[in-house]
């Protein structure tokens, strides 16, 4: 063949060299895959062989979602866009019109937001528990067509927690799964499937990313599902597929068993929706996944000092962090979290929102910022923010106050983040002494 065009060469030329093996995880940034054979297309079509396009796999995504399973104790994981993508697609493949979920009150504003305002409109209603450490609530919601129960590990914003095992085997005995978010503890400080729980969700723009630099959220999946038990619940998952020519094949059951649930969220709900993640975004990701220990295990020692001083300070009126002793749950946190108590929490200043306007405004080593789980240590008024919308009776329901702050401790220096906040309590208690003379 003769010398090609310039426009051809500088589309087509490459090297035809063997691929190196890399020992970090490659980044695949590419739309699609060339096939090498003409059969490879078809057999990729029918039988999932290979890759074609980013949206079906990706080998960058894959290698994230195998970690990430691995560290959550879970068979399988999917990798998608946004924590809310993965909340969204692991319920979405759960439920449909006419069920329900039962849900922990103490959750995430956006999670209430799909499950109130969303999934709603779906014909997916909602029942919200307050007494979450009671079984007899969980037990008294739960109704024929309550298809999964939801909870966090450690709660947004006032750091509940739930005894996961006592609750699992609640939907246990129904046959239904218990899914539960992990953001804010991670697979480092508690693995909710070792403790019963079916299906875990993250925001891995948080903690798992941890530089507050991507966006991503993740599913992982006990891989139990019990087709026999719960079968009747899931029909979805035990109906015949579709397979070449039209011809009925094998459910998805049939063909992955445990791994029923999470199959059908990566082959039939994430691609039809189409939260797909970048392969750099997964690469980060994974890249911060490699020092999530490290770096969990110092905020939450961090966090803890924090709490510890925040406790003592009389501009303080309340700290609600579950390694306190007085905290109500702090009992299950040293049963659930042994080797720490995460880094997200909330303390209310004295003399309400003006006080604590002035203090957020006074920081300085603290980022003010609507994200967690980062380096940086973070502060947010909820009040004003993440829970703006609720009614003040629900914020107080919640443990948000006019005052209350939420912080994010990050890997800095302890003693520095104790003395930034000690000037920025002194500022705002100063100006309001002013103001009241």
């Amino acid at each position: 063949m003769g010398r090609r065009g310039f426009a051809t060469r500088q589309v087509h030329e490459r090297a035809q060299a063997a691929a190196p093996t890399a020992r970090v995880t490659p980044i695949y940034l590419t739309a699609g895959f060339e096939f090498d054979e003409y059969s490879d297309a078809a057999a990729h079509f029918g039988e999932g062989a290979g890759y074609a396009y980013t949206r079906i796999g990706n080998p960058t995504l894959e290698a994230v979602e195998h970690r990430l399973a691995a560290l959550e104790g879970g068979s399988q994981g999917l990798l998608l866009a946004s924590g809310q993508a993965a909340t969204s697609v692991a319920l979405l493949s759960l439920v449909e019109s006419g069920q329900h979920i039962v849900s922990s009150t103490h959750i995430y504003e956006g999670t209430r937001g799909l499950f109130r305002d969303n999934l709603s409109r779906l014909g997916v209603e909602t029942t919200f528990i307050d007494d979450i450490d009671s079984v007899d609530a969980w037990e008294a919601a739960i109704r024929p067509e309550t298809r999964a129960l939801f909870a966090e590990s450690i709660s947004n914003a006032t750091n509940r927690l739930i005894d996961i095992a006592a609750i699992a085997a609640v939907a246990h005995r129904h046959g239904i799964p218990l899914v539960i978010d992990n953001t804010f503890a991670t697979p480092y400080l508690v693995r909710p499937i070792e403790h019963g729980a079916d299906v875990v969700v993250h925001s891995a723009s948080k903690f798992l990313a941890g530089h507050g630099s991507v966006l991503g959220g993740a599913i992982v999946d006990s891989g139990r599902f019990d087709a026999e038990r719960s079968g009747h619940l899931f029909p979805h998952l035990l109906a015949p597929g579709r397979g070449p020519g039209g011809v009925a094949g094998p459910s998805i059951a049939d063909r992955v068993g445990g791994d029923a649930r999470i199959a059908y969220a990566r082959e039939s709900v994430a691609p039809r929706f189409g939260p797909t993640p970048s392969p750099l975004n997964a690469f980060l990701i994974g890249q911060g996944i490699e020092t999530l220990s490290l770096r969990v295990d110092r905020q939450s020692a961090n966090a803890l000092a924090l709490a510890q001083w925040l406790a003592t300070r009389p501009e303080v009126a309340s700290v609600d962090y579950v390694g306190l002793e007085g905290h109500r749950d702090h009992a299950l946190a040293k049963t659930y979290l042994p080797d720490g108590f995460g880094s997200v929490f909330t303390f209310t200043v004295r003399g309400g929102a003006e006080a604590a306007r002035r203090a957020v405004e006074a920081v300085d080593v603290f980022t003010h910022m609507t994200h967690l789980g980062d380096v940086r240590s973070l502060v947010l008024h909820p009040a004003s923010t993440s829970h703006a919308f609720l009614a003040e009776d629900e914020r107080a329901a919640l443990g948000v106050e006019a005052g209350t702050l939420r912080v994010s401790i990050g890997i800095e220096d302890a003693a520095d983040l104790i003395d930034d906040l000690a000037q920025a309590l002194s500022v705002a208690t100063r100006v309001d002494v002013a103001v009241v003379a």
